[in-house]
């Protein structure tokens, strides 16, 4: 087995680079780099050792894959890094728009009050001022953030 790693070195290498970027975008979703850094490295150092560029030994194809996958690594960090952040925001509808309750204290806008619902404590937040026991209306919901309006509002 190893004298067939050793004499296929350059092919084993593409071939475990490609596994690691298809583990990377397949199972990790393209969420850490590491395994996309060191697959592109490995793919190169493979090719070069094809093209004869690089000798084909063991050292040499774990040095190349480190220095290249560290260049590549640096070359596209911030890139990649902006392009993992991008994020759209997209309104969210689901069975809590709509729901009904009476707040159980004033709200009063730019100030939010606590409800708790489905086993989470809500903030609660309105564009105008509701007294206590003022039948609301979910009309929106950010993470941890609900927006009402008076049910004869709505």
């Amino acid at each position: 087995m190893m004298e067939y790693i050793y004499s296929h070195l350059p092919q084993v290498l593409v071939t475990i680079g490609i596994i690691l970027l298809a583990i990377e975008v397949l199972v990790l979703g393209f969420s850490t780099f590491v395994l996309f850094f060191i697959g592109i490295g490995t793919i190169v150092t493979g090719a070069l050792m094809a093209m004869s560029i690089i000798p084909d030994t063991v050292p040499n194809s774990l040095l190349w894959s480190a220095i290249i996958s560290t260049i590549v690594a640096l070359l596209s960090w911030k890139p990649m890094k902006q392009m993992q952040n991008k994020v759209g925001s997209k309104t969210v509808n689901n069975d809590i728009i709509g729901h009904r309750f009476a707040l159980t204290q004033p709200l009063i806008p730019g100030q939010t009050i606590t409800y708790h619902y489905s086993g989470i404590n809500w903030q609660v937040k309105a564009k105008q001022p509701l007294p206590t026991g003022s039948e609301v209306k979910i009309i929106a919901m950010e993470v941890g953030l609900l927006t009402v309006a008076p049910v004869e509002e709505v």
